[in-house]
């Protein structure tokens, strides 16, 4: 059995879509939501290096809890941010080979 050709309307080299503005791989469904979990995951890691001297290594059992909020690290948050914020204000439309942005 042959798999069916499929079509994209998308340039070469763009990710085909299916034309709904999307959220990124890091983004959150709401801001708060996401703020909450960076407070979650900042207070987690902070908590994990203050409570060092009085706890002692069972404090970096907190660790893990801030970077599984953060969904990777600190950066990947932010990149998150960016996302969250920006879902549904951007759409991406390509003709004829380029690509542009604009708002919605």
């Amino acid at each position: 059995m042959t798999p069916e050709p499929t079509t994209s309307t998308a340039p070469s080299g763009a990710p085909a879509g299916d034309g709904v503005p999307g959220r990124g791989g890091f983004a959150s469904a709401t801001v708060p939501r996401h703020l909450a979990r960076g407070a979650v995951g900042f207070g987690a890691l902070a908590g994990s290096l203050a409570l060092l001297p009085a706890v002692g290594p069972a404090s970096l059992l907190l660790a893990p809890i801030g970077l599984v909020a953060l969904r990777g690290c600190p950066v990947c948050w932010a990149v998150g941010l960016v996302e969250t914020v920006s879902a549904g204000r951007l759409r991406r439309s390509c003709t004829e080979g380029s690509c542009t942005l604009r708002r919605t």
